[in-house]
């Protein structure tokens, strides 16, 4: 029901930007009309990018291009389906818009829930952590059933976790199977720590573009930065908070509640992208029948 409910209302959005009097010859010409009228109106920006509240900034990698806070909303939201929820922007791909076919970005978002101990790190068995993972996935997933939505299967590292403890950055990459979806989303994830919270930077693609992401991660880690003073180097014990996670923690996600709304995107956003691939199979479909009839 939700996916029909979902096929019309795009339809319907399709249906309206092809009421012209000439429209395209063909229905993949009409699709691509409708993707063209959305992504002109994005404006994207290179360079040097200062995030607000004095937090940090970003210097847009060679071959990325960055979508303020605003329009990732509206992608996010709109576009993808994903609940509401503060961004700092996405980094997309500079020959894919979010609409395009074989698209991913990173999507960025800062959680204030303290600064992450690290001294765990060393001594953390990944499998181990994996496994109880998986566990906590499958638990999960009564409550993602009840509220309307299908089950999560955690299939395993897509990339190992691995933290830089010179550079305070934590990275990693798992593998997840959607209900109903015919292949494997990869979620990457890479973590900047700071003095008072974490700068997050999420991919959400299919597995076949691992090597794709994995590629730019290095360049992706060295354009963002903290501020002076929201550095981890900076953490003042007398004066600032302690997460309630170390870096375990922060890998298997046990404070999502805390992380955001981005946690919830990396759970339904794939499901949302697949459902939106079956509508444009049934709108071609409705278009070649109206075209034979025609």
């Amino acid at each position: 029901m939700k996916k029909l409910l979902l096929c019309i209302a795009f339809a319907g959005i399709r249906l309206a930007s092809f009421a012209t009097p000439t429209p395209p010859d063909s229905v993949e010409d009409r699709e691509q009309v409708y993707i063209d009228s959305v992504q002109a109106t994005l404006h994207y920006q290179t360079g040097h990018i200062s995030f607000p509240n004095n937090l940090g900034s970003l210097d847009v990698p060679k071959g990325f291009r960055y979508l303020d806070a605003r329009q990732s909303e509206y992608v996010l939201t709109k576009l993808w389906g994903n609940p509401t929820g503060e961004s700092l922007g996405m980094l997309f791909p500079a020959d894919r818009g979010p609409l395009d076919y074989n698209n991913w970005a990173f999507a960025l978002e800062y959680d204030p829930s303290g600064y992450v101990e690290d001294d765990d790190a060393a001594d953390i068995d990944y499998d181990d952590l994996l496994k109880e993972m998986q566990d906590d996935t499958e638990e999960g997933n009564a409550e993602r059933e009840a509220a309307g939505f299908g089950r999560v299967m955690l299939v395993g590292w897509a990339s190992k976790p691995y933290y830089d403890a010179k550079l305070n950055v934590l990275h990693w990459a798992k593998e997840l199977r959607f209900s109903g979806t015919p292949t494997t989303t990869l979620n990457y994830n890479v973590r900047l720590l700071g003095r008072k919270g974490v700068l997050n930077l999420q991919a959400i693609g299919e597995m076949t573009q691992l090597p794709e992401i994995r590629s730019t991660i290095p360049a992706v880690i060295e354009s963002v930065e903290l501020a002076k003073g929201q550095q981890y180097a900076d953490f003042n014990p007398e004066l600032d908070e302690v997460a309630a996670y170390g870096i375990g923690g922060l890998v298997a996600g046990k404070v999502l509640a805390k992380v955001g709304f981005l946690a919830l995107a990396a759970k339904f956003w794939k499901i949302i992208l697949a459902l939106v691939a079956g509508c444009g199979a049934a709108i071609r479909r409705f278009f070649g029948s109206k075209i034979t009839n025609d």
